[in-house]
């Protein structure tokens, strides 16, 4: 893929008028910490995910905090105004969970220093503005790796969602862990070109499924793909939260992004005045992210056991996803040996790996 003491909160009546939060009055003395959604929760995907998330900071803090909610804020100038009323009603901690909140988000911030405004997946630095994100690329590669053992045809598809260099790595890491124990494998791309569009990633499922792939992964935030391959009697995986009943027969694992570590890590050091604005992307090894609910029937045991060892080195800290060699599609040596890719390059990832079909979209 970040929040000084405030005062006191403004009426919770009029908070909800004027951008629809849901929020009961709170004591002048509890810090709010309030989260900004691109979508509604509902019980799967990307927004579950961060719920999920704020609901575990919740549960930890208790009536220590006061936590808002907003959902169904577009990625436009209309989410400046929810930052900047959060903002105006006193809220301690405002975090924008979604990509596109960005550049609103921050300079909402630059007017309220003494608020400390947290954003999932930027890159952009203030003050009193931090980033944060979590390595789902390290659970596609794990992902990658049963469905190498998995897979019958050799070809596995992929449904994307914007061509930016968080989703290019998950393309990337996916492939990766596949080759890794069946060199054979190519990976097929179809690119939607928007986070959620149920329609559109089921027409992408079924045109992958159309072109051979018999496993397929999705950087979208619905369960579409998955119910694509439950319906066409093929392999997927879940996404950001457990999928597994959108697709019992198809699921072969989930790839979850755990949230709430982070939400109450960074949550704690607010309170704590120990708050700093440096970027933070965690893990597997700090069980921000993970790769489960793995379908025993359908992956071989030595997959899992394959898929364990991975983990493992991940976990450890002491190897990475995109460690050398690796080459890209031309076959030209991007990655030499001993070496790994540091967290620079893969934010600016903008190549496929050998073994990708398909140009990325211009």
């Amino acid at each position: 893929m970040k929040r000084t003491l405030l005062t006191a909160f403004a009426s919770a009546a009029a908070l909800v008028g004027a951008v629809g939060l849901q929020a009961p009055a709170q004591a002048a003395d509890v810090p709010g910490v309030a989260f900004v959604y691109l979508g509604n929760p509902g019980d799967a995907g990307w927004t579950f995910a961060h719920d999920q998330g704020s609901k575990e900071a919740e549960a930890k803090f208790g009536s220590k905090i006061k936590v808002t909610r907003v959902e169904n804020v577009p990625e436009s100038a209309d989410s400046e105004r929810v930052f900047r009323d959060l903002a105006s009603k006193g809220n301690k901690v405002i975090i924008g969970s979604s990509f596109g909140y960005q550049d609103f988000e921050l300079k909402v911030a630059k007017d309220f220093p003494d608020t400390v405004f947290l954003h999932a997946t930027g890159y952009k630095k203030a003050p009193n503005f931090g980033t944060y994100d979590v390595r789902m690329y390290q659970g596609a590669y794990l992902a990658g790796v049963a469905a190498g053992y998995v897979t019958k045809t050799n070809t596995l598809g992929f449904v994307a969602s914007v061509p930016i260099p968080e989703v290019v790595r998950n393309i990337n890491a996916y492939t990766l862990g596949a080759r890794s124990v069946n060199p054979k494998i190519h990976t097929k791309v179809i690119w939607i070109n928007s986070w959620f569009d149920p329609g559109k990633e089921k027409q992408a499922a079924e045109t992958l499924i159309g072109q051979g792939a018999d496993v397929l992964l999705q950087n979208t935030d619905s369960s579409a793909t998955l119910a694509t391959a439950e319906e066409k009697k093929v392999h997927a995986f879940g996404w950001d939260s457990d999928m597994k009943k959108f697709g019992p027969d198809a699921h072969l694992g989930s790839v979850v992004g755990h949230w709430g570590v982070y939400y109450t890590a960074a949550i704690q050091q607010v309170l704590d005045g120990k708050w700093k604005n440096d970027p933070v992307w965690w893990g597997i090894p700090q069980k921000a992210v993970n790769f489960e609910d793995l379908n025993t029937g359908a992956i071989p045991a030595n997959a899992i056991k394959d898929v364990d060892a991975k983990r493992a080195q991940l976990a450890s800290g002491k190897w990475d996803v995109f460690t050398g060699p690796i080459k890209d599609q031309s076959g030209a040596v991007k990655v030499p040996a001993g070496k790994t890719l540091g967290d620079a390059d893969l934010q600016r990832l903008n190549w496929y790996v050998e073994g990708v079909d398909g140009a990325l979209p211009k």
